[in-house]
Parts: structure tokens; sequence; C-alpha cells
């Protein structure tokens, strides 16, 4: 265990307004997500199972998964897990996961405030704007989808949701 010296972004996982975010803490979360997924994805760790996001994705979004890039998550990347500095923390759930998949949370749980998504999805199109990347912002929406009735932030972001599924 170590001490954060800043506070969290969000009291919760998800945004219901803008953070004030500067420039460069986004230069250095990008730099954060390409450094991990630089990492070799671990063949003991899943942050998602192929298994589970072939038969969530078509069940949630109606969308068909074809190939999978693989890479190394965080896997539980959420506006309650990252702090001012910025620093990422509660690392227990990383592993492999389809590429794009932490920035995919980031920008997913953001659709509550319009224009904060709209300068997330900028801030991280590097990573949200290649092919390889549709997989895991598929995989956050059936999840968002298939917890809506059991998490209220889930609820919340279902009909943001479903309406970017529409630009996949």
């Amino acid at each position: 265990m170590a001490f954060a010296p800043d506070p969290m972004v969000s009291p919760r996982p998800v945004l219901d307004q803008d953070p004030g975010l500067p420039e460069t803490w986004w230069k250095e979360m990008l730099a954060a997500l390409d450094a991990l997924a630089d990492v070799p994805p671990p063949t003991d760790r899943e942050a998602v199972r192929e298994e589970y996001l072939r038969r969530l994705i078509p069940e949630f979004t109606g969308h068909q998964v074809d190939h999978v890039a693989w890479t190394t998550a965080h896997g539980d990347l959420h506006y309650g897990n990252i702090t001012r500095g910025p620093h990422i923390l509660d690392w227990e759930g990383w592993g492999s996961a389809p590429y794009g998949y932490d920035a995919a949370t980031l920008y997913l749980y953001a659709l509550l405030t319009p224009e904060t998504a709209a300068r997330i999805r900028t801030e991280l199109s590097p990573v949200l704007d290649r092919p390889e990347a549709r997989t895991g912002l598929l995989t956050v929406c059936a999840q968002v989808l298939q917890a809506q009735d059991r998490v209220d932030f889930y609820a919340e972001l279902a009909g943001p949701v479903r309406e970017h599924l529409t630009y996949l």
C-alpha cells in the first residue's frame, strides 16, 4: 500500500461533471496507457475473458466480434481509481484485455457529461481511433448494459451507451 498524494478525479467511477483536468494530465494518462499496452499481455491474468466478450457483445450490443487484439490493461480504470496526479490506483484487476479497453472505460464513463466526453474522446483518440479499439469499446458498452439493472451508475450510463453504439 502506498499513500496517493493527490485527490481522486471523482468520488465515483463515472463523471457527472467536468473534472477540469489540464491538458498535461491527458498527455500523462495517454503515455501511461501506451506504456501499459506495450507490456506483453500476461498469459496468467485476464482482465476480460475472450469467451465472456464473445458472448456478451452480441447479446447486449447486437454487434459481432471479429478479431480481438489483446493487450495488457488495468482492467478497472475509472475516475474513482485515478488521482489528479495522475496516479493510477487499485491494480488487482489488471491482465489481458482487448486493445483500448481502459481508454474505452474512461471515455464511456464520461458520457453523462457530453462536452467532457467529447474532450476525452479527442484526448484519447490516438488509442480510440485505431480499428482494433472497437472491440474494447464494444466490451465496455456490453458490460454497462449487462449490469444496468444491478448498478446505479450503469443504469445512468445505459441510455448514452446505447446512443454511442449507433456509431460503432
